[in-house]
């Protein structure tokens, strides 16, 4: 450029300006990154817990992996998984209990087999302090009062003559809530006075009265086998009426209609209740052959629901605990010694039988003065063995 040439303006707006960050600044890029790190961390560690063995399949799934591969092979013309699925969900419903039984126990080994290999689960923490449950022996308690002598033979014909000499009308919750803390769903054991005592069917014999040999008891099967039941029963989604089934244990009548009603009863308020106040339908399957009903092994139907119930509990899945927690409440007075009152075996057999107010109020005033749950000796499991034999 020449000193003759006009002067050029230069546009200033068009040259990058490089702004030094000050300290408020560098504070938010530090805050920015602390978030990052955070983030990330929350990343891995949700990637590490997608990583942990999926829970074994059911029995259904067994069967339906089998069903859809050999109807894709044999149906070439249907397109997609939907019509094998569909056809596969219509033949199992068509199914008899023997016929699933293949499938039954190949589900019910990979599930033991998982039990037995996996870490033994540490329970969550939980912010609940006081026990929610549905298990209500008083309210049983009450109903028996009212039956004549007819409607407790056939208690007794069914294989519940036992609950007949219940005596326990209130659970003691904090009991309940230590046992529970200590129970091992996986073991099946309550981890107590520095011991692991297993728990069995033949010890649900023992407390409970209720047999611990026969056939399993299977509460599930096709809906149409049920379906006048339900109506019978005005069974919802929700479940049978706990003051429906009341009601119909106040007729005076002794027959199969009672018979069924009190079982129902007695496995909602007592044996075997679920989180809900209603009774779980699902019971009604093996309530249709009402002949066939002290042939089964109620004793491993007790413990096995218990455990279940007591697991969805701990996965918070429900807020209230099911199963028989009087169970495991009179288990813990029978094998557990204390000094004084209520140390010595019960001599009645079962033990159901053993406890009623008086008897656990005094145990549980020894139980405070020794310090609390927990500090007395497990009972020698030879006991167990000599009550089974006479038992028999």
């Amino acid at each position: 450029m020449s000193l003759t040439d006009p002067p050029q303006v230069v546009d200033c707006s068009i040259i990058p300006v490089f702004q030094v960050p000050n300290e408020g600044d560098v504070s938010i890029l530090n805050v920015n990154d602390e978030e990052n790190v955070v983030s990330e961390e929350k990343r891995r560690k949700k990637k590490k817990k997608q990583v942990s063995a999926p829970r074994p399949a059911c029995s259904w799934v067994y069967f339906s992996r089998e069903f859809i591969k050999e109807y894709s092979a044999s149906h070439p013309e249907s397109s997609g998984l939907k019509a094998a699925t569909k056809a596969a969900s219509d033949a199992w419903k068509l199914m008899s209990i023997e016929e699933k039984e293949k499938y039954t126990r190949r589900a019910r080994e990979v599930w033991d087999n998982y039990l037995s290999t996996a870490p033994a689960r540490i329970p969550k923490p939980r912010k609940q302090t006081k026990l929610v449950t549905r298990c209500s022996p008083g309210r049983l308690f009450n109903v028996l009062q009212r039956l004549t002598s007819e409607q407790k033979d056939a208690v007794k014909s069914m294989g519940f003559g036992s609950l007949l000499g219940l005596r326990c009308r209130t659970l003691r919750r904090s009991l309940c809530l230590w046992l529970l803390e200590r129970f091992n769903t996986a073991r099946r054991s309550l981890e107590i006075c520095g011991e692991r005592i297993p728990l069995s069917p033949r010890d649900v014999e023992h407390v409970m009265g209720l047999a611990a040999r026969g056939k399993d008891v299977v509460n599930s099967g096709p809906d149409d086998l049920i379906a006048d039941l339900r109506y019978i029963y005005n069974a919802t989604n929700r479940g049978i009426s706990v003051r429906l089934l009341e009601e119909r244990l106040a007729a005076p009548e002794a027959g199969e209609d009672f018979k069924r009603s009190f079982i129902l009863y007695a496995l909602g308020t007592l044996l075997s209740p679920t989180a809900r106040l209603d009774v779980s339908p699902s019971f009604l399957h093996f309530l249709i052959n009402m002949d066939a009903v002290h042939q089964y092994n109620w004793g491993k139907f007790l413990l096995d629901r218990l455990v279940q119930e007591v697991s969805r509990f701990r996965q918070g899945k429900q807020r209230a605990v099911g199963g028989c927690l009087l169970f495991l409440q009179l288990f813990y007075y029978e094998s557990i010694s204390i000094e004084g009152a209520g140390s010595s075996a019960s001599v009645a057999i079962p033990c159901l039988s053993s406890w009623g107010e008086e008897e656990i109020t005094e145990r549980e005033k020894r139980e405070r003065e020794l310090g609390g749950y927990g500090c007395g000796e497990v009972k020698s499991r030879s006991l167990y063995i000599i009550h089974a034999i006479s038992m028999k």
